[in-house]
């Protein structure tokens, strides 16, 4: 089967066969990620987010399923008021206590080969110079295989905890991300040309050995309204240079950040048809930008619940419903409260007269998920535990369903667990050899890093707003991506 272009907006590649779908584990270093109260179950091993072995052991299964990544969410704050209390977060492990992901990343690129690893870092949390070397070590160390989830954090508390006295408006928050962006595509991309670095030991003589080349290495002088940043950039370029951009904001500050600079879009919508838009939308703005539409991959989430028959699936999600937590779902949505008196809102509050700095784009997913025209407040935790993507029945009948959400324009699917490391393993045992039959998924890993496992190449495209730094520090004209 030829390789469909990337993003195409059929099902079908060139020769009429099925175009596969990206599968990535949706996954926190945490006890309670997405689904509030399953730690709680017996087959559940997420209260074991501290055991390296727990993550190395999923990481392996993930790859012998072909998943393209895991991508590990997080947040710097607490859900709920920011000076409030934080009982229900201790008491169900809400997203708190958690862990750095990026510093496992090191980690699960020693125990597999092919495995994408994606991480989330707000602009809220690391000046860009430190952010940047980080991710260059870390895509040298894995051979290429890094993405980064651009976030620009949607908890007060967050933004308390870094010395703010809140947060910035929601759009002025996408400012912030476009200066930070642009400090770090500056030191991946232009601050040292591709022939710098030369590792010339001149047969071990000292004065013509050259391990790098200082004409090549450069500095950047960046001064904005945030950063002021010198360089050079103390990495040498990584496989990729830039690591694969993720994003998951639908607001429409976010979708047109999107449509600039992401790779790939993690997206949760409340059916075919306005997914449909969403990603048309999205293409359009990524065209209008100068960028080749093309070069975005959308990811939906998705949870499931598998059987051998439509019957047994429907048991096992009575049963795994039996553990929500509504308190935990309430407290995730991070809504339910004056933003600045910390009080909770009125319950039969109409969620259409919510007006929220954070979260603007869960607040109308939310709406559209209801069977109500108007919901209110009180049906914040119902609308989140019950209605949000998943899907339930035989692995035929979910292969079915997905096969309806690639003819949407999605590319791919970031799977939530239920629990861990179960929910993969079932995933990876019996639906995916039936998406793999039906074409739908891969069988094996092309080689080359995330970049070019995903698009057909390892760095930026030439269309790419962070390419126009390449050589903008030497004076050389930027070259095509490989």
């Amino acid at each position: 089967m030829s390789p469909a272009s990337p993003g195409d907006d059929t099902a079908l590649d060139l020769e009429g066969e099925p175009r596969r779908l990206k599968l990535f584990a949706f996954v926190m270093n945490t006890n309670s990620h997405i689904q509030h109260g399953l730690w709680r179950h017996p087959e559940a091993r997420q209260h074991e987010f501290t055991s390296l072995r727990l993550w190395t052991d999923l990481a392996r299964t993930l790859e012998r399923g072909r998943f393209d990544a895991v991508f590990f969410a997080d947040v710097l704050g607490l859900y709920g008021p920011a000076r409030g209390g934080y009982a229900v977060n201790a008491r169900e492990g809400l997203q708190f206590p958690n862990g750095d992901p990026s510093v496992l990343l090191g980690a699960l690129a020693a125990v597999t080969e092919h495995l994408g690893l994606v991480f989330t870092s707000s602009v809220l949390q690391a000046h860009p110079f430190e952010f940047a070397r980080r991710v260059s070590t870390l895509d040298h160390l894995s051979g290429g295989r890094v993405g980064w989830n651009v976030v620009t954090s949607a908890q007060d508390s967050a933004a308390r905890n870094f010395g703010a006295d809140g947060l910035e408006e929601h759009d002025e928050r996408y400012r912030w991300a476009e200066e930070y962006l642009e400090v770090v595509y500056k030191l991946w991309e232009g601050s040292w040309d591709d022939d710098a670095l030369l590792a010339d030991k001149a047969l071990g003589h000292a004065v013509d050995a050259r391990y790098a080349d200082a004409d090549r290495i450069h500095r950047i002088d960046h001064v904005g309204q945030r950063y002021r940043v010198a360089g050079p950039h103390l990495t040498a370029p990584s496989p990729q240079r830039t690591p694969v951009i993720f994003q998951a904001g639908s607001s429409p500050a976010g979708k047109a950040f999107a449509a600039r600079h992401a790779e790939g879009q993690f997206v949760l919508t409340s059916g075919l048809d306005k997914t449909r838009a969403l990603v048309a939308e999205t293409r359009a703005a990524a065209a209008a930008a100068g960028r080749d539409p093309r070069g975005l991959t959308f990811l939906l989430g998705q949870s499931f619940v598998v059987g051998q028959t439509e019957a047994d699936a429907r048991r096992r999600e009575a049963e795994l419903d039996d553990y929500l937590s509504s308190d935990g779902f309430l407290l995730h949505s991070n809504l339910a409260f004056d933003p600045e008196t910390g009080q909770p809102l009125d319950p039969d509050l109409p969620l259409s007269r919510l007006s929220t700095n954070t979260n603007v784009s869960h607040l109308r997913w939310m709406r559209e998920l209801s069977p109500d025209p108007d919901p209110k407040v009180r049906d914040l935790a119902t609308l989140a535990a019950k209605l949000r993507g998943r899907i339930v029945g035989t692995p035929e009948q979910i292969a079915d369903r997905l096969a309806e959400w690639q003819e949407a324009g999605i590319d791919g699917i970031n799977v939530m667990n239920w629990v861990l490391p179960g929910s993969f393993e079932e995933f990876v045992d019996h639906v995916v050899p039936v998406l793999q039959e039906r074409g739908l998924a891969q069988r094996e890993y092309a080689p080359g890093t995330l970049r070019h496992k995903l698009f057909g190449h390892d760095q930026l495209p030439p269309t790419h707003p962070g390419r126009r730094w390449r050589g903008a520090f030497s004076g050389a004209t930027a070259g095509a991506g490989r």
